[in-house]
């Protein structure tokens, strides 16, 4: 019981943590996505801050407290994921569909090649003891992948609107199955070169199969949702059966079932996405369900960004070669990112802005990646393992600091985040406190 009580006292001082830093920041006139305060919240209320005082309920004392509520963490990136179906009706890919997955294709892997040769290069001059040419090519795959949660947010957030964000929400959620694929062919060479044998159904069949999985199941489940949906004719009563809809789509993309030499597994993000594409497109009412979980949703990303931060391993500072690779990798995937982006989109024959800022708005990444990170820390050797997750944690620690406020530039730049008035600063300021914005 004092185990449970403490849990929830945690999650319930990491969600005040998160909007208070909120507060802080706007004070200070940092202009920061909430994102952003979010993470920075979770980084002080982590084992390597207030974390250290180890005072029950007040922060992570250690990151298996962490690891004790990241359920919640489970279920928030499944709602990210489901919203983020809605981006893909089929009204909305009449006009982006072609674009959108010419150039989120195109951009991840360019980006994957791009650190997959500047680490082998830099394996040459470090040398194999350093760098091991799996574990570059391994960082090479994870490089591929973004993170639509951090991406959402500042969308949401600051209401943006245009070309570049038409483009963003469907080429994000196109990454996963994207990175999947890159991640599953370059870590099964990877393996090969560690143990000398070329596993084709570890590089090729497992991951289709998962992908084509995921994408039957969560229909199945979006098909079946819609119907029940049906039974029902009250907002509230709708809005329940989504949210029990998505968390049983959670739990069942969990299962793994063995099947002779291959593996039949779900990936949850792919799964949730897909159930809400299907949702959105066959259900007449599903604008104002998506709507209504919207908000409903706030507080649980709130959380989950705040658990995120307190999970960002701030040791992995203290290993030098961590940090040389760790640069590197950063530099070169942002460069990757940009310079793919700005080619498909060229290719496309996209708008201006869209050439010029959207490259910077897929810089974020953490989930998918992480998820990856301990993928390659189960078939890789205990060394390399170790290397790859500090490289990437470090990565992330960066990614997600900075950027979504990048994100927020890029979109601002291209004039899809209008920034408020002096005067309608002040006015919602004095409004009436049930119309100002929360």
């Amino acid at each position: 019981m004092e185990v449970v009580m403490s849990q929830l006292l945690a999650v319930a001082f990491a969600l005040l943590a998160g909007l208070m830093m909120t507060r802080v920041f706007k004070r200070i006139g940092g202009g920061l996505p909430d994102v952003t305060s979010f993470l920075i919240a979770g980084v002080l209320i982590g084992p390597y801050v207030l974390g250290r005082l180890k005072i029950p309920g007040i922060g992570f004392a250690t990151f298996e407290e962490i690891n004790q509520v990241t359920v919640l963490s489970n279920v928030a990136l499944g709602f990210i994921a489901f919203d983020i179906g809605n981006e893909f009706r089929l009204s909305q890919l009449k006009k982006t569909g072609k674009k959108a997955a010419v150039i989120g294709v195109l951009q991840a892997v360019i980006a994957a090649l791009l650190v997959d040769a500047a680490l082998i290069a830099l394996h040459f001059v470090l040398g194999g003891d350093v760098l091991p040419i799996s574990v570059a090519i391994t960082l090479g795959a994870i490089a591929a992948a973004t993170a639509p949660a951090a991406t959402l947010m500042v969308v949401r957030q600051f209401k943006a609107k245009g070309p570049v964000t038409e483009l963003l929400l469907p080429i994000v959620a196109l990454d996963d199955a994207v990175g999947l694929i890159v991640f599953a062919v370059s870590f099964g060479i990877a393996q090969a070169m560690e143990g000398g044998s070329l596993n084709v159904i570890t590089v090729i069949v497992n991951p289709l199969l998962e992908i084509v999985c995921s994408l039957i199941l969560g229909a199945l489940m979006g098909v079946l949702m819609t119907w029940l949906e049906k039974l029902f004719f009250s907002n509230s009563n709708r809005l329940s059966m989504t949210i029990s809809f998505v968390l049983m789509t959670i739990a069942l993309s969990s299962v793994s079932i063995p099947v002779g030499p291959v593996t039949i597994s779900f990936s949850s993000l792919l799964v949730c996405m897909m159930l809400g594409t299907v949702f959105c497109n066959i259900c007449e009412y599903s604008a104002d369900i998506m709507t209504r979980s919207e908000k409903w949703t706030v507080p649980l990303y709130a959380v989950f960004f705040v658990i995120s931060g307190a999970s960002l391993d701030l040791g992995v500072f203290r290993y030098g070669g961590v940090i040389l690779i760790g640069v590197t990798y950063i530099v070169v995937r942002c460069l990757g990112k940009f310079f793919g982006a700005l080619l498909s989109s060229s290719m496309m024959n996209c708008e201006s802005n869209v050439k010029k800022y959207l490259g910077i708005t897929l810089w974020p990444q953490a989930g998918v990646a992480l998820g990856m990170v301990v993928t390659a820390g189960r078939g890789l050797g205990e060394g390399e393992g170790a290397l790859v997750r500090n490289t990437i944690l470090f990565s992330v620690l960066v990614y997600e600091l900075f950027g979504p406020m990048m994100t927020k530039w890029a979109l601002t730049k291209a004039g899809e985040i209008v920034p408020a008035s002096p005067e309608k600063k002040s006015r919602a300021r004095f409004a009436p406190k049930e119309e100002k914005h929360a």
